[in-house]
């Protein structure tokens, strides 16, 4: 019933503004939202942590594109998120869809907006700090999936000793496989999983 919901409300919320969204679209921005949680991949590989994702839409009202507010934390302090972020999901009209990232200042203090959206009211596109380089171009594969990946090593980063990030991902209807990776500039892995990406599991809420 909230699958159902989702895409009508997806649906009505871009053709109220004269456009209509593509399939894939809807089925990517569909996949993107809800709670997902790597519990079950860190029970069985003690090189991964228990990691809760959120992500749940925010904005309906505008037109220019898909809005995520996104919020990862380590499971057993949910409460303490480590990274808190803005995407917003655009239809590029050629086949790929991207991933826009933006930070937030002070991201503490909407902590636990992906229960009450309403914290994030107040911020406009104006307020955010695009992450340059950090986008991510998916592509549909006909496995069933959805697949991308930041550009070469455009995406900086100086965590850890890190000069840039790579992230890559795979969506799937009850799935989302994120590997984020930092290397520095010899090009060794400094931050990240080494051994492949964590599986996260979208969970009924």
């Amino acid at each position: 019933m909230k699958k159902i919901l989702l895409i009508s409300v997806l649906l009505a919320s871009f053709q109220a503004f004269g456009q209509r969204p593509s399939e894939e679209y809807v089925r990517l921005c569909m996949w993107m939202t809800g709670f997902f949680n790597s519990a079950l991949q860190a029970e069985q590989d003690t090189n991964y942590y228990d990691i809760s994702l959120h992500m749940e839409r925010i904005w309906p009202a505008r037109k220019d594109g898909y809005w995520l507010y996104v919020e990862q934390a380590v499971t057993a302090a949910a409460d303490r998120p480590y990274r808190q972020r803005i995407y917003k999901v655009v239809d590029l009209k050629d086949g790929t869809f991207e991933s826009i990232v933006y930070e937030m200042e002070n991201p503490l203090q909407y902590t636990g907006a992906w229960k009450n959206t309403a914290l994030l009211d107040s911020l406009k596109e104006e307020d955010l700090m695009l992450r340059e380089g950090c986008s991510i171009r998916l592509r549909w594969n006909q496995g069933g999936y959805f697949e991308g990946r930041t550009h070469d090593k455009d995406c900086s980063s100086d965590l850890r000793g890190a000069s840039y990030a790579v992230s890559i991902v795979r969506i799937y209807p009850q799935l989302l496989d994120s590997w984020d990776r930092g290397f520095n500039s010899m090009d060794e892995q400094v931050w990240g999983a080494e051994n492949g990406p964590y599986h996260f599991v979208k969970q009924m809420e």
